[in-house]
């Protein structure tokens, strides 16, 4: 297998690999928002028990 060509993806690697890119940060983002959302709900309900 010829790496430089399956990295390169005859010409249309900056989309494919910047699409991959996209993908990664918009889940880990995601994965951030829900876990701060946690947080501060369970902050949220500690304080109405009180």
């Amino acid at each position: 297998m010829n790496w430089s060509k399956f990295f390169s993806m005859d010409g249309y690697a900056f989309y494919v690999w910047g699409s991959y890119a996209l993908a990664l940060v918009a889940m880990c983002g995601e994965v951030l928002l829900v876990v701060r959302r946690k947080k501060t709900l369970k902050r949220q309900l500690q304080n109405f028990s009180k």
